[in-house]
């Protein structure tokens, strides 16, 4: 389990226009950091470069314990705005797949699909669900990749209030159990042991 991640002045560019700079900020083993700002503040940019997905045009991310040589991207998983669900496949087949995927434990897919009310839907094609349950079987992938960190951008799109109720019950367990969660969100969010961090404006958090 990883027991913190540390941003060292860490900047990064899209479209070769510099979004994030000189971000400095540690998240610790149980707790949770929620990113705020405007739109175009660097949010989805952050939670992107932190995943692997973006390079880092200066600065250093670490990682402490767990498997620390590994990049954060081998110990996390990013649920952005789309929620990778394959249509032809049946809700509990696109999560078979993700377990496969990220060598996660196959008894973890019926876990998933209970905790976020998608056992009535296990054999439905995704493309058939509704914007809300196809969110529901993105973000339950969460729970069958079994990483450390979790990089959420704006979660609760889509979700009904009881289906937010259900994903903040989620959350709440892997902080509990030691889990790092950073969500970039407009909404607030009912997580414990959470701290802000405003993008868009000068200042670092620790």
């Amino acid at each position: 389990m990883v027991s913190a991640l540390h941003a060292h002045g860490i900047s990064v560019e899209r479209g070769g226009r510099l979004v994030i700079h000189d971000l400095s900020f540690m998240v610790g083993s149980g707790h949770a950091l929620l990113l705020k700002g405007a739109n175009g503040a660097g949010k989805t940019t952050l939670l992107r470069a932190l995943a692997g997905f973006l390079p880092l045009a200066s600065g250093q991310l670490e990682l402490e314990g767990g498997e620390a040589e590994s990049a954060i991207g081998e110990q996390s998983h990013f649920v952005g705005h789309q929620n990778a669900n394959k249509p032809s496949m049946t809700g509990i087949e696109n999560l078979e797949f993700w377990s496969a995927f990220n060598d996660g434990a196959p008894e973890t897919v019926n876990q998933a699909m209970k905790a976020l009310d998608l056992a009535r839907l296990a054999h439905i094609p995704a493309g058939y669900l509704s914007a809300g349950q196809r969110r529901r079987l993105g973000l339950a992938r969460l729970l069958v990749s079994e990483r450390s960190i979790w990089l959420l951008d704006e979660p609760t799109t889509a979700l009904d209030v009881e289906s937010q109720s259900a994903l903040m019950a989620v959350c709440n367990n892997h902080v509990r159990a030691g889990g790092i969660i950073i969500a970039a969100t407009h909404m607030p969010l009912a997580l414990e042991n959470s701290s802000e961090l405003q993008l868009g404006v000068l200042g670092d958090v620790e």
